[in-house]
């Protein structure tokens, strides 16, 4: 089924047309893979867990570091990464890091409260992939992705790119230091796909660098639906002559699930971090206070200045005796108010089989609901499933058209004692490890 942006179909009928959709394919694979195609001249490389050399993808970066996962491709969401892990050159195996990451929802209601659609479960995003020129995949590969109904693409790009400088030191003989300069340019992994839903195109990407750093991203392109036009309304931004074409503005919710697989284990532990800033008395100077607090129920969390979330390994530490973990760093975003699931910033749910979309949810039984903010209703977590929502309002622009700029939105995921010096640490500062020298 394909429901466009420009048929402006009310909700309800929309969902039901969706459970036509999915009736029909019951029984039948709602999720394929397709052969990766390996490098020219490239060495034999260790599996990674769960795939044959096909659905693998494998990728040694700056310092030694290399990211291991498998893929494979849903009708529905698309590309899903699996048994994701980081092998820094300082660790003799790899560290599991997820088990499954994907997107979980692009959710789009317009501002006139005339239209809203389900990106994901609601059009034919997971059939549309797109085929990629070799041109939009500089200095990679180009894998084919079998997509039900629609054959072999050549559709899912794995190259790596420049990010910048993965760090820099200038360790001033002022201070004790050699009067060395330690500088290094990084470089990212970057694992990408291309859908259309009706007149847009989004961009799934996945970044991994060199230092441990997962970024996820979904860049929004293509064109504004010809039908989303308000007229003389005043919920739109006009953008054609003069007062002409108003160019109805509305919001992109973007949700991602993740299956954490922390060394190897699906236990482990989210934690909450607010700090507080007490401002000076006298002629003294400000303090703050970090607390933190053990979530140990569902939650339904919302962004706070100096608030962040990190889930916990239960399983593996570093070579420091330190937990390993990840911290959740969310990218800009302009929260929606105008549903339950859109009203937060991250959900914790212990993990259900069948919940796998925050919103517009398929393949549960009849009756049960239907978004991730009715899942998160206090059971105790066990087997934590993480939710991030980034939205964007997208109030349109001359230079929207044509075709649209990339809007990005997304967040990343930063190693938090994962290991216990910097990866990329230079091997003549590898004894610096707590107090630095003076």
């Amino acid at each position: 089924m394909h429901v466009s942006h420009g048929n402006r179909l009310p909700r309800a009928r929309k969902a039901a047309g969706t459970a036509l959709a999915v009736s029909a394919l019951l029984g039948a694979a709602i999720t394929t893979a397709g052969p990766a195609t390996a490098a020219p001249g490239a060495a034999p490389r260790a599996p990674a867990a769960g795939c044959s050399a096909d659905y693998r993808i494998e990728q040694t970066l700056d310092g030694g570091t290399t990211w291991r996962m498998c893929w494979h491709y849903n009708t529905y969401s698309g590309l899903i990464l699996d048994n994701i892990s980081y092998q820094p050159k300082s660790e003799p195996k790899p560290i599991p890091v997820l088990t499954s990451a994907r997107l979980a929802q692009i959710h789009v209601p317009y501002d006139d409260g005339e239209a809203e659609f389900d990106d994901v479960t609601g059009t034919d995003f997971g059939r549309k992939l797109q085929k990629l020129k070799t041109s939009e995949c500089p200095g990679g590969t180009i894998k084919t992705v079998k997509v039900p109904d629609g054959g072999n693409v050549p559709g899912l790009c794995t190259t790596t790119r420049a990010r910048g400088h993965a760090y820099r030191l200038n360790n001033d003989a002022s201070t004790g230091g050699s009067g060395k300069v330690y500088a290094s340019q990084g470089k990212d992994l970057l694992v990408y796909t291309v859908n259309k839903a009706s007149w847009y195109e989004y961009i799934t990407e996945w970044r991994f660098s060199s230092d441990g750093t997962i970024h996820s991203n979904v860049g929004a392109t293509g064109s504004l639906s010809p039908y989303d036009f308000d007229g003389g309304d005043d919920r739109g931004w006009p953008i054609g002559k003069g007062d002409q074409a108003k160019a109805e503005s509305h919001s992109h919710n973007v949700f991602w699930r993740l299956n954490f697989g922390l060394d190897g284990s699906p236990k482990s532990k989210v934690e909450q971090y607010d700090s507080k800033v007490t401002p000076p008395s006298g002629r003294g100077s400000p303090t703050t206070k970090t607390t933190r607090t053990p979530i140990t129920k569902e939650l339904a969390g919302d962004r706070q200045d100096m608030r962040w979330w990190r889930m916990v390994s239960t399983a593996g530490k570093n070579k420091d005796g330190h937990p390993r973990s990840y911290e959740f760093v969310p990218g800009a975003s302009q929260k929606h108010a105008g549903r339950p699931f859109t009203r937060h910033d991250v959900f914790f749910t212990d993990y259900k089989k069948c919940e796998q979309y925050a919103s517009n949810n398929i393949g549960c039984p009849n009756g049960y609901p239907a978004s991730v903010d009715k899942w998160a209703n206090g059971e105790t977590l066990k087997h934590p499933i993480s939710w991030v929502n980034i939205g964007f309002h997208h109030i349109a622009r001359d230079e929207d058209q044509q075709p649209m700029p990339v809007h990005w939105q997304g967040f990343s995921l930063a190693p938090r004692d994962v290991t216990a010096m910097n990866p990329l640490t230079p091997q003549d500062l590898s004894d610096v490890n707590g107090r630095p020298r003076t």
